[in-house]
């Protein structure tokens, strides 16, 4: 007779052998891909391929191009069959989602001096991983570097932080952050103290009362004003409650020690509503020194839209994106949208836009958008656009048969970049810093889903290259930021929140 501890021990052991096969039988899937045509070897690479399969590839005179894989495969029976012909592959990395898969790697030609990076689209068919589609990109030669030179690695410089939203350096050793979970606080990274600021509105919500509810509230972001330096001006976005409800609100208040004085309401975005959720609150100043606020349409479910969705219906706060003066008021280049439209308008059809930023390279403003199911995006911010929420979506809708209206005669603007699985994309920021030589002027965007952080190259208006970093240790991350002296932060969300120093690995001479 088995022991019953030993029946559980075998049961528990049997559950982690078959997790830990699944990334293994992917992993070996994807090798027979790389071996094969490493070595050679046509019938390896056939049995990595579903047989209906086709790679996407391209040529200087057709950008895109389909091969079935078993015609594929047949131009590597050229060679000695076994015998390695000088191109190289290494994973990078892997995402399972139940029984489909996105995978990444780097294949390298080194005779002709040429890399490419991967992608595959995978499926589990039968029991077994196969890849059911595969695009690659030729890598810049300068880029060629890129996975081997530049090791960030992760160094916490402070915890104790309840869902920390945003952070605004004052100076090397001193940052405001919002506290989703808290409050608004000055923390010291050299001393490791944080201190509450007082003076702040006692209409705000904060997640911990009404977390039953699903909430989301708690104060979002806070940013300095462009000329801090002499007014001491800060702003903030924060949920608000009355007896209506909740909506988010932006206040400019001047900082004097651990006070905030002068506080003034910028926007309100009523009406107050029992619900819960995509308040926005993203903030960033423009080249132009005008204020860009992000606004989400505070929905959960898209069953719950009215007639007019709440992003389309010029008449209501929700769903856009704002643009004012610092103080408040609105400028008068601002696009019209109409005398019914609410002031400040800038760009509308938003859903849960929380990130917003400014590309000093160019001027433009990039912002950060979930969807509901899939459909996460980035975007550039163009005056009047509509960036086509609820009508539109690169996901899915959370109800099956909602069908949305159909606006005649409505331009949409199309997403820069958007995911084929789920990010939730939080505070971006482009990296200007002297640390990751290779980086500057690529995008970072953190994400709170699987705990992402992608790192974007960017040329003009098109991103040509995404990374993920941190794969083997993720944390729901809400925003990056640098200091003034361009070293680069991070910031979890978690109940111990932390601020992570991102730096460079020093390389070890053996």
């Amino acid at each position: 007779m088995i022991r019953p501890i030993l029946v559980l021990t075998l049961l528990l052991s049997a559950t982690y052998l078959n997790a830990q096969s699944e990334a293994d039988q992917l992993r070996a899937c994807l090798l027979n891909y790389i071996n094969g045509t490493s070595y050679n070897q046509p019938e390896q690479i056939e049995k990595a391929f579903y047989d209906k399969a086709n790679l996407y590839l391209s040529k200087p005179d057709e950008p895109v191009f389909l091969v079935p894989a078993k015609e594929y495969a047949s131009w590597f029976n050229k060679g000695k069959p076994g015998e390695a012909n000088g191109r190289t592959g290494k994973i990078l990395s892997i995402d399972i989602s139940n029984d489909i898969a996105i995978a990444k790697a780097e294949i390298v030609i080194a005779a002709r001096d040429l890399r490419y990076i991967d992608l595959f689209l995978l499926k589990k068919l039968e029991g077994e991983w196969k890849i059911i589609s595969k695009a690659a990109t030729l890598m810049a030669k300068d880029a060629a570097s890129i996975q081997t030179t530049t090791k960030p690695v992760k160094e916490v410089v402070f915890e104790g932080l309840l869902h920390p939203w945003s952070i605004a350096f004052l100076n090397e050793e001193e940052a405001l952050v919002s506290e989703k979970d808290g409050q608004l606080v000055k923390v010291n990274l050299t001393t490791k103290t944080k201190t509450a600021l007082s003076g702040f509105p006692e209409d705000l919500i904060d997640s911990i009362r009404v977390r039953s509810r699903g909430d989301n509230s708690g104060i979002f972001e806070v940013v300095l004003d462009p000329d801090f330096s002499n007014n001491q001006h800060i702003y903030v976005s924060y949920a608000a409650e009355n007896e209506m409800g909740a909506t988010t609100k932006v206040i400019r208040a001047k900082l004097v020690g651990t006070k905030l004085s002068q506080v003034k309401t910028l926007l309100v975005a009523a009406p107050y509503t029992r619900e819960m959720y995509h308040y926005g609150g993203g903030m960033t100043f423009g080249q132009d020194g005008k204020l860009y606020i992000t606004i989400g349409e505070r929905l959960f479910n898209e069953k719950d839209e009215p007639p007019m969705p709440i992003a389309q219906n010029l008449q209501d706060k929700r769903g856009k994106i704002y643009r004012l003066n610092p103080d408040g008021s609105i400028p008068e280049d601002n696009p019209d949208f109409g005398a019914n439209s609410v002031p400040g308008l800038y760009a509308v059809g938003i859903r849960a836009a929380q990130g917003i930023t400014l590309n000093p390279s160019t001027g433009q403003i990039w912002f950060s958008e979930h969807g509901t199911i899939q459909g996460d995006e980035i975007n550039i911010l163009q005056k009047g656009a509509n960036y086509g929420w609820p009508i539109i979506t690169t996901g899915k809708y959370r109800a099956p048969n909602y069908d949305p209206p159909k606006l005649e005669g409505t331009s949409f603007t199309d997403p820069t970049w958007y995911w084929l699985h789920t990010v939730a994309p939080t505070g971006l920021t482009f990296y200007t810093g002297e640390e990751f030589p290779t980086w500057k002027g690529n995008l970072l965007v953190p994400g709170l889903s699987r705990g992402s952080l992608w790192r974007f190259i960017v040329e003009g208006t098109t991103i040509k290259h995404a990374e993920e970093l941190f794969v083997d240790d993720r944390v729901r991350c809400r925003k990056v930021r640098q200091s003034p002296a361009g070293k680069l932060y991070m910031l979890t969300d978690e109940e111990n929140g932390k601020i992570i120093r991102i730096r460079h690995q020093e390389p070890i001479n053996n």
